[in-house]
């Protein structure tokens, strides 16, 4: 019948179609894929094979049947709904939901359950070994969340296991204190570990474990016991079963706490002694634990790490970002557009520094002032605290005290005279000067707030107190620039023949750190003492390595001759450096690349000296011959929606 329809409507194609026609195709295109649809097209089928509804009309419904599922109009076409249809004597024959009519019901029947079994087929296909790591990891975090009933469903249906039998019977048996159970346990998770004389060390997990619940519970008696005939026997870590048994002596459950750094007897002990237990058995055994969000979090830091205008602090707890999106820092969150220009110097601007707490900048002149700024916590703008003056040479260098108290200035070459100030009050406490032919040009607190350091090229090197007085002096030393290490003995100090040399005032001892193959203009050090930056004439930016003496990284971009530029490790955790430089520009490199992430333009001569905030990550300020201080911060309308694909500079 159906091929007989189709027929009879390739022969009539061209007449207008009356009403009745319509309807029904409308009704079959609607219906699509719909048991209803189903019903209809069935209905008119039935139609056919009992002689009525013959012609123009059926066979033009025939097709449409057919076009609805792309297939031609043959017996037994697959519909796209994955329904079967067949004919028998004549008669068509539709299933919906697995139900079936007519007489030949028993082959489609047969026919749907050979579809279905091909379908479980490629469902049960072999799972790979990442997907049953994942698999397996997904279990492991939904049964710490409780939702037990959904792992069982998840293995049976992957056909994969959380865990080896011998390791759940194990876990369970530490979970309820089932000491000796546990320990047996361990006699079948022997096999299935690496290292056979890690069962020794698990073993001394479980025991002391045990011995310190008796402890708790009072059971002196058997805690001796498992003192005397297990832990000791064991011939493992005998230095710990000696702290163990001074646990004896504990007064109470408190006391033993207290000196065991234990939480007690329960889960959280021995959920602690299951983490432990677990890194001897191999992970196909136990996961380790948490293991899914040890992977989130690692990836969450990598792509922190990746970021190069990351500056805020890192925080390790998953529920402070998004897993859902790559994680972005928009370079509108930099420190790269100019926030305030200060104007008040009235001639090159050698030098700038922010204090320790990140409170005050002090900025030095050629117009022979020091300025000391405010920094509004709020708002991060600058206003003119105090002006010191009388700094006839001028001011190139400028060091703050560790409690900020105090304030060192010092001038050019030319310059034999130390200034040292009292902020809080702008009174001058000391000024120092040993002979006019010296030339004391830099300067370096000690960590104690009581000494500092002073030198310059002509060979004078002073340690001195507060109050001007000389302490000790090495003879000899050309200096251009100083740095006190943290702890307090050692002195850097980079002199005229392209070095930086440690020097110990206590046991007058000096050895080479760094050798350059030019003159180092100035360095400065990371807030741990293990980084050095060095600005190092007609090269630029080195990063050198003080533990290992090592150069690390040189940095691109930056013009550098022989004027002295000072730059400086800043950001969160000291990821970036920012440099001057002698073509009117800042630079910003992050620590870990050579080429720059910004070049911030706006001064109009060369850049002397930058500082980055030490307290706020996203502050920074720049010194120029322009007789400009610039200070830099993120956009003013920042828009939290930008990402980090506009990276240009």
């Amino acid at each position: 019948t159906l091929a007989s329809a189709s027929s009879s409507s390739d022969s009539d194609t061209g007449g207008a179609s009356p009403p009745p026609r319509k309807k029904h195709r409308a009704s079959a295109a609607e219906g699509a894929g719909e048991p209803g649809a189903s019903a209809v097209v069935t209905g008119l089928t039935s139609m056919q094979a009992n002689g009525a509804g013959q012609g123009q009309e059926s066979s033009e419904l025939s097709c449409l049947n057919s076009a609805q599922n792309g297939e031609s109009s043959s017996a037994g076409g697959t519909h796209s709904n994955g329904l079967f249809s067949s004919t028998d004597n004549g008669n068509s024959v539709g299933t919906s939901n697995g139900s079936s009519t007519g007489p030949g019901s028993g082959t489609l029947a047969a026919s749907t359950a050979s579809s279905s079994e091909v379908g479980s087929l490629k469902k049960k296909k072999r799972l790979s070994q990442a997907e049953e790591d994942v698999i397996r990891l997904i279990g492991q975090h939904l049964h710490g969340l409780g939702l037990n009933q959904t792992v069982d469903l998840l293995m049976q249906e992957s056909g994969c296991r959380l865990e080896h039998p011998s390791a759940t019977k194990f876990r369970n048996h530490v979970m309820e204190g089932e000491w000796d159970k546990a320990e047996n346990d361990l006699n079948e998770l022997r096999a299935l570990m690496h290292s056979p004389n890690a069962i020794v060390r698990m073993k001394f997990l479980l025991l002391q474990q045990k011995y310190l619940e008796y402890l708790e519970d009072g059971k002196v008696l058997e805690a001796l016991q498992v003192l005397r005939g297990e832990l000791t026997p064991l011939k493992y870590n005998t230095d710990r079963i000696h702290v163990l048994s001074g646990y004896l002596m504990c007064s109470h459950a408190e006391d033993l706490r207290a000196k065991a750094e234990w939480e007690g007897k329960g889960t959280a002990s021995r959920c602690r002694l299951l983490d432990k237990l677990q890194t001897y058995l191999p992970p196909s055994v136990m996961l380790p634990p948490r293991r899914l969000q040890t992977l989130l979090r690692q990836a969450v830091e990598l792509q922190r790490d990746r970021c190069l205008y990351h500056n805020t602090k890192l925080d390790s707890n998953l529920d402070s970002v998004s897993l859902l999106l790559d994680h972005v820092c928009s370079r509108l969150q930099f420190p790269c557009y100019t926030q305030q220009i200060l104007t008040e110097h009235c001639n090159e601007v050698w030098f700038c520094k922010f204090s320790n707490d990140g409170t005050k900048l002090a900025t030095g002149s050629k117009d022979t002032t020091v300025i000391i700024w405010q920094v509004d916590p709020e708002s991060h703008q600058l206003k003119l605290l105090r002006t010191l003056e009388g700094h006839a040479y001028g001011v190139s260098y400028l060091a703050w005290s560790p409690d900020d108290t105090y304030l060192i200035a010092c001038g050019p070459d030319d310059c034999s005279e130390l200034w040292l100030w009292n902020v809080q009050t702008g009174e001058l406490r000391t000024k120092m000067s040993q002979s006019h032919e010296d030339s004391l040009t830099s300067v370096a607190w000690n960590p104690d707030g009581k000494r500092f350091v002073t030198g310059g090229q002509r060979g004078q090197f002073y340690q001195c107190d507060l109050d001007g007085n000389l302490l000790d002096s090495w003879e000899g030393v050309r200096v251009q620039c100083l740095w006190c290490l943290g702890d307090g003995r050692a002195v850097l100090a980079s002199d005229t023949h392209q070095r930086i040399r440690g020097y110990n005032f206590e046991d007058l001892t000096d050895r080479n750190i760094v050798q350059e193959d030019h003159p180092i203009m100035s360095f400065t050090v990371s807030k741990n003492g293990r980084l050095a930056l060095l600005n190092v004439a007609t090269q630029g930016v080195h990063l050198w390595d003080l533990q290992d003496r090592v150069l690390v990284r040189k940095y691109q971009g930056v013009t550098q001759g022989f004027y002295t530029i000072h730059s400086c490790f800043g950001g969160h955790n000291e990821d970036f450096i920012a440099s001057g430089s002698e073509d009117h520009k800042v630079y910003i490199w992050h620590r870990r690349g050579e080429l720059p992430i910004a070049e911030l333009t706006g001064h109009t001569r060369t850049v002397n000296c930058v500082s980055w905030n030490p307290a706020i990550p996203g502050l920074m300020a720049s010194a120029s011959d322009d007789g400009t201080v610039r200070v830099w911060g993120p956009a003013p309308f920042l828009d939290s929606q930008e990402n980090c694909s506009n990276m240009d500079s």
